[in-house]
């Protein structure tokens, strides 16, 4: 006679969420009342932002993860919108550099001081501008350096070349509605976006053509999300026609049926997904519910396993996500959230319980690192490159972060163009700054190789310089270790 399995075995059965103490809350933030559908934080292992509400015009906050504890009123914030900001997204290969989308239908690619913010920040490195309406969305391309994906109101998506400036690809003919969400796919090749028509599309953005669709994925009225996982499925959150809030899985090579769907309950705010690869683990928070859902996609029906509600008194306004790579690992932390309040952001620890302090292999497999895979221009001609991956176990020490630097495209000219120094909004170009565009940029590149072959090979006589005196070291003491044997010290 055999006997059912009736508990499924999950690693993840047992995480648990805490909120941490109130001293390591940040205390005083007036978060945005724009009626926008967005997460409204956006963090990464170095600093917090957050959309603010500021009089005449658009702004958010900046803060070293650091700093917290009550931010003062004149704290200084980013506020070069004109309207309203909607959404902000940390650029993933360089820990300084957000771009910002905003009702004022510009978005704008901002360099933060590495130290964060002395005076407020009014001028971006790069505006970019071809949205008729307000941008809503950016999301910054995975594994691309410089690429950047903005959707508007007017239902136009733009891939830009944060780098050049330029736009890189429109695609104006696909979403006949106001788009809710976008989001990648593990190497960048697709993306996919749910869109008021109550259509989920996935699109191949260089081609600019729909590789496949489905119609009333949730045939509620009220706002969906789509997001890719890691294996190519899609995970959909929206609505049923009876106003009941849903989740679902959706394989793109068959869109007719999906292949689980859940629901939850009856509650209107909409469903924000926060996905983790390396676990497999979806992170379901509503607008203005006060509890994170969690649950585990895996390969075996019925593929969306709950695992468990953290719950709390105050409803989140907004919500952040950190990075796995800013995660503490001797605590067996899997996941990090930034909850916005109505004045105050509270970070609240996602942990697995375990007993030995060694370092979790099954928990923190290799993660994305800061490093991007691909260049801008690669991924145009058609490349494709899964992010490059970084382990976790030792304290992992980023790389330094270069500069994000705007260089102008030179229409006539096929060569590379060079990086232009210290420039800043499109259009505000003069006679000197375009005589550097079209100087060679390959001495430059020449002379940055010799600089950094000279650093190299400097150090490598300082070692050679270390090792021979540790030697002589070595053979002093062996000496003397011997005359202590034989009896003569």
């Amino acid at each position: 006679m055999s006997f059912r399995k009736v508990v499924r075995q999950s690693k993840f059965r047992h995480v648990f969420g805490q909120p941490v103490k109130n001293d390591q809350c940040y205390e005083d933030i007036r978060v945005s009342r724009v009626t926008w559908d967005s997460t409204f934080c956006a963090v990464n292992p170095k600093f917090l932002a957050v959309i603010v509400e500021a009089s005449g015009g658009g702004a958010f906050l900046v803060l070293p993860l650091s700093k917290t504890g009550r931010i003062d009123k004149a704290y200084p914030t980013v506020c070069g919108h004109t309207g309203p900001v909607l959404d902000i997204d940390w650029c993933p290969h360089n820990d300084e550099v957000i771009a910002s989308g905003s009702e004022d239908c510009t978005v704008m690619v901002w360099q933060i001081p590495e130290n964060g913010l002395v005076s407020p920040l009014t001028e971006p490195v790069v505006v970019l501008e071809g949205h008729t309406k307000r941008v809503g969305i950016v999301t910054w391309h995975p594994t691309a350096r410089n690429v950047l994906l903005s959707a508007g109101c007017d239902n136009v998506v733009l891939i830009w070349n944060v780098g050049t400036a330029e736009e890189l690809y429109r695609l104006d003919s696909l979403h006949p509605d106001l788009i809710y969400n976008v989001s990648w796919n593990h190497n960048g090749s697709l993306f996919c976006s749910a869109c008021k028509d109550k259509s989920v599309r996935i699109i191949d953005p260089r081609r600019g053509t729909l590789v496949a669709e489905r119609e009333k994925a949730h045939e509620g009225a009220r706002p969906m999300r789509a997001i890719f996982l890691a294996d190519g499925k899609v995970f959909t959150t929206g609505f049923s026609r009876m106003s009941e809030r849903q989740l679902a899985l959706w394989d793109p090579a068959n869109l007719e049926e999906p292949m689980a769907l859940q629901e939850l309950d009856s509650s209107n705010g909409a469903l924000l997904p926060f996905y983790d690869p390396d676990t497999s683990v979806v992170y379901v928070c509503g607008k203005g519910d006060s509890s994170i859902r969690y649950f585990e996609i895996t390969d075996e029906s019925p593929y969306i396993h709950f695992l468990n509600t953290f719950t709390s008194k105050e409803p989140q306004r907004g919500m952040g996500s950190m990075p796995k790579r800013g995660l503490e690992v001797s605590k067996c932390e899997i996941a990090r959230f930034y909850k916005l309040h109505e004045r105050k952001c509270e970070p609240i620890v996602m942990t697995v319980p375990r007993k030995s302090d060694l370092f979790q292999d099954d928990l923190y497999p290799d993660t994305a690192g800061p490093e991007a895979a691909l260049e801008a221009e690669e991924w145009v001609s058609g490349r494709d490159a899964d992010p490059i991956l970084i382990s976790l176990r030792e304290a992992y020490v980023p790389s330094k972060h270069r500069d994000l630097k705007v260089s102008r495209r030179n229409v006539l000219s096929d060569s590379r163009p060079a990086a232009a120094p210290g420039s800043t909004r499109p259009g505000a170009s003069t006679p000197a700054a375009s005589t550097n565009t079209a100087a060679p940029s390959s001495s430059l590149a020449g002379a940055g190789e010799a600089g950094k072959l000279e650093e190299v090979m400097q150090e490598l006589r300082a070692l050679r310089a270390l090792v021979k005196e540790q030697g002589e070291r070595i053979g002093r003491l062996e000496e003397q270790l011997g005359r202590m044997e034989n009896g003569d010290a």
